[in-house]
């Protein structure tokens, strides 16, 4: 699991996104606590899966009382905002990826 943390912790910290500090550490977070509901123009959306672990964290952005989620597992990759315990959630980011171990 660590070559996997390490990976992602050098593609969220390459995305460049402003306000958002550097990611130094992941953590193993379920599905059921950062699953989300996110409003889409086709709908309201949830893109992890309950029962599964993701790595990920929870980041303040700078100058403003929302936050930066950050969750990840072995092919997606995943940058929200939301305020006060979830609210109002906006997806920043999405992407497919693939880990390999090097």
């Amino acid at each position: 699991m660590s070559g996997l943390k390490a990976e992602l912790i050098a593609q969220f910290n390459a995305l460049d996104i402003p306000g958002m500090g550097e990611v130094k550490e992941l953590y193993p977070l379920e599905g059921a606590f950062i699953n989300l509901e996110y409003r889409l123009p086709g709908g309201p959306a949830k893109f992890w899966d309950d029962r599964k672990t993701y790595l990920g964290a929870q980041l303040e952005r700078e100058g403003s009382c929302r936050c930066y989620g950050l969750a990840a597992d072995e092919t997606h990759l995943l940058v929200c905002e939301y305020g006060e315990g979830g609210s109002d959630p906006e997806v920043l980011l999405y992407k497919r990826w693939n880990f390999s171990e090097k």
